[in-house]
């Protein structure tokens, strides 16, 4: 616990007073966060940090911004580069730190950015635009990308592309940064995946149904050409007994494995899982309230004993302690005022 982090929340700036991005001091002992300064960029709709913790990446209007973190754990901007598309809704980097990826809810858009050798955004390396038309229940039949990750071997890219209920898979060339289409992972008619989370060992892979509030669970394997992916389990995110209109809009698995994470909006909820760590198969422990409209966004603080909802609607980011070995979580404090929060990043400083 003597380890010190600073948590980074972005938020939408075209209402309320929020400037895009709120910093926060963390303290793991009490689970509090202490307000420490803001940055400004315009609607952050998607925040990652480098796996060595150096640099933070956010989703703007512009494009991507790319900061460098300070010893203190401010923020000192690098340059903001384009997407070449609609502002994104997903990011994420790879180990190297040698590219990301952009997921466009809005266009359909997956793109990749080479990261200089600084930190900085550079060139877009390639990008893929989805097509197609998928089902016409509730008018929903255009198709979204929703969420990109790199596999854990990171010789594949991810797209979830909601409408058309799949996981569009590419291969990426580490050289100069193109794609090329791999496989396909389909999803039940009208699901609408929106999430999805590999393991930390790399073994199993977690997508989230929005519509369906549940979450798939598969094996997950380097197959060479392509990946070996397997079903093996849905287990519902809402509570066990009882349901309200609900639908599942965030996913979080912390690096430990132990557990895994949903949230609700509607009902409001947080539901965890425990997780086996051989089967990668999951345990219902609770279903609870947030506090807060609309979860957007669940984080798992380091050391894993306090839990974060972002509730978007209610403007607002409350904080949970996890009970070890016992069925609930009790809420940590009173909440925070966090205009419109969308996303997190927790970097070790």
């Amino acid at each position: 616990m003597d380890k010190k982090y600073v948590a980074y929340i972005g938020s939408y700036t075209n209402y309320g007073k929020s400037k895009g991005i709120a910093m926060f001091d963390v303290d793991l002992e009490k689970g509090l966060l202490t307000k420490k300064g803001d940055v400004e960029v315009h609607n952050c709709s998607a925040i990652c940090a480098s796996k060595d913790g150096k640099f933070v990446y956010a989703v703007v209007d512009e494009g991507v911004a790319a900061f460098a973190v300070e010893k203190d754990g401010s923020l000192r901007p690098l340059n903001t580069g384009s997407i070449r598309g609609m502002r994104g809704c997903s990011i994420d980097v790879d180990s190297k730190n040698h590219f990301l990826i952009v997921a466009g809810y809005h266009d359909s858009k997956l793109t990749v950015v080479k990261i200089e050798e600084d930190g900085s955004v550079g060139p877009v390396t390639d990008s893929y635009f989805e097509q197609g038309y998928g089902s016409v229940v509730e008018g929903n039949f255009n198709p979204h990308i929703t969420c990109v990750k790199f596999s854990p071997d990171e010789n594949y890219v991810c797209a979830v592309v909601q409408a058309l209920d799949h996981i569009k898979i590419f291969r990426l060339d580490p050289r100069d940064g193109t794609l090329s289409f791999a496989d396909v992972v389909r999803c039940e008619l009208d699901s609408h995946p929106r999430k999805m989370e590999f393991s930390p060992d790399g073994r199993h892979l977690y997508i989230m149904s929005e519509k369906k509030s549940y979450i798939a669970v598969y094996d997950y394997a380097d197959g060479g050409q392509r990946p070996v992916i397997g079903f093996k389990q849905l287990v519902s995110t809402q509570p066990k007994k009882g349901s309200s209109f609900s639908v599942a809009c965030a996913l979080e698995i912390p690096p430990s494995g132990r557990y895994v994470i949903a949230a609700n909006a509607g009902a409001n909820t947080i539901a965890l899982f425990d997780r086996n760590d051989e089967n990668g198969l999951l345990y219902q422990r609770f279903v609870l309230p947030v506090s807060g409209d609309f979860p957007k966004r669940v984080v798992m603080l380091p050391g894993e004993q306090y839990l974060l909802s972002l509730n978007h609607v209610s403007n607002s980011v409350t904080c949970f302690h996890v009970i070890e070995d016992k069925k609930y979580m009790v809420m940590n404090g009173r909440s925070i005022d966090v205009d419109y929060p969308n996303c997190c990043a927790v970097v070790e400083i």
